[in-house]
């Protein structure tokens, strides 16, 4: 969707002004967030229906991922008991309509892990796809029913693995398809439930009034704020062990407790996060600019990152799970081993973006 241009009759940043780009940027996200929620409840049920459907929901969760970001970061300007009750519903909403699509992207990661592991062809294509050629005829029209599990799904085919890698295969498809239907099924009641036309409201009155303080914080100085919880929070990364690569890092602690590697990777995910809200913060500034490459680099290595962390989280879990074979068992351990290398990787491709400075030839 185009972005509205709005008159601004001061410097953005500053005085007047600021309330004024404030209040367009918002207005802007809460419109783009009523037409996606618009076009996701006109979607029709068949195959293209379906894949419009989930493009809204796309759209509908970017959207209020950056109003609930801007609400936050410059919350100085914003009603103080207004933008407090929005927040966290908005973080719910987008967070549950995430994770379907979390789950269909993490089996296909492993998956396609698997078949790299063993040498074996690709999987062809990303497990997302299969499920724009279903739709459920419950809850809401046009919104795409995961794949059965066991069914023909693009990215489950273990032909050309071995004996373990085939079962570790199944029973991660097993697993995960199942944790994304029960996604589905909880995104379905979401958009039925009457905290999201609460939320729902809320928007549309966004979209028309944008209740400010009137308080004289500029946007620049709260962009530097938000700047500087950034700084502060990378510099606790061990960024110097990041930037030798192979340095086996990710790996500490594997065959530690459950909880060792999320406590590894919490202060990673928590830049990701105070990264996206920087990043949110120069789209209002600099009236939907694109990002500068070092930013750009960084967030998706923080991305790949948060990914490959949570495919090998799962490895982990399929592996616990009783009485399986030796072989299944030693494949999910390889494959654990391989996505933490990738968290390694990710690592290491944000501290050199991170740290990089433009050389200026003459």
């Amino acid at each position: 969707m185009a972005q509205q241009h709005h008159e601004m009759t001061d410097t953005p940043g500053t005085g007047t002004a600021a309330g004024e780009a404030l209040s367009a940027y918002l207005q802007d996200q809460a419109t783009e967030f009523l037409r996606s929620l618009r076009l996701h409840r006109e979607s029709t049920t068949d195959a293209q229906g379906a894949e419009e459907s989930l493009a809204a929901a796309h759209s509908l969760r970017r959207a209020a991922r950056r109003i609930g970001a801007t609400l936050h970061t410059f919350r100085p300007l914003l009603d103080p008991e207004w933008s407090a009750s929005l927040r966290p519903e908005l973080s719910w909403l987008s967070g549950t309509l995430a994770q379907e699509h979390a789950y269909a992207t993490r089996l296909h990661r492993l998956l396609e892990a698997l078949h790299r592991l063993s040498g074996s062809a690709p999987v062809p294509g990303p497990a997302t796809e299969p499920a724009t050629t279903a739709v459920t005829a419950a809850g809401r029209r046009g919104w795409a029913r995961p794949p059965v599990p066991g069914g023909d799904s693009g990215g489950s085919a273990p032909r050309g693995l071995t004996v373990g890698a085939a079962k570790a295969a199944a029973l991660l498809e097993r697993q995960l398809t199942l944790a994304r239907t029960r996604a589905h099924s909880t995104a379905l009641q979401a958009f039925g439930s009457s905290r999201f036309h609460a939320v729902a409201d809320n928007v549309a009155v966004l979209a028309s009034e944008v209740p400010l303080t009137g308080a004289q914080d500029d946007l620049k100085h709260l962009t530097a704020t938000a700047e500087a919880d950034l700084n502060e929070a990378v510099a606790a990364l061990p960024l110097g062990q990041a930037g030798h690569p192979y340095n086996a890092g990710a790996l500490v602690h594997g065959l530690a407790s459950d909880t060792a590697p999320d406590a590894q990777d919490a202060p990673w995910l928590k830049v990701r996060s105070l990264l996206r809200l920087h990043r949110y913060a120069l789209e209002l500034l600099l009236d939907h600019a694109p990002p500068a490459p070092r930013i750009a680099d960084a967030s998706h290595a923080l991305n790949v990152h948060r990914e490959a962390a949570a495919a090998a989280a799962a490895a982990a879990q399929a592996a616990r799970t009783p009485r399986i074979a030796p072989a299944t068992a030693y494949a999910l351990g390889v494959l654990h081993a391989d996505q933490r290398h990738e968290v390694e990787a990710a690592r290491f491709a944000f501290q050199q973006a991170w740290l990089y400075e433009a050389v200026s030839t003459r």
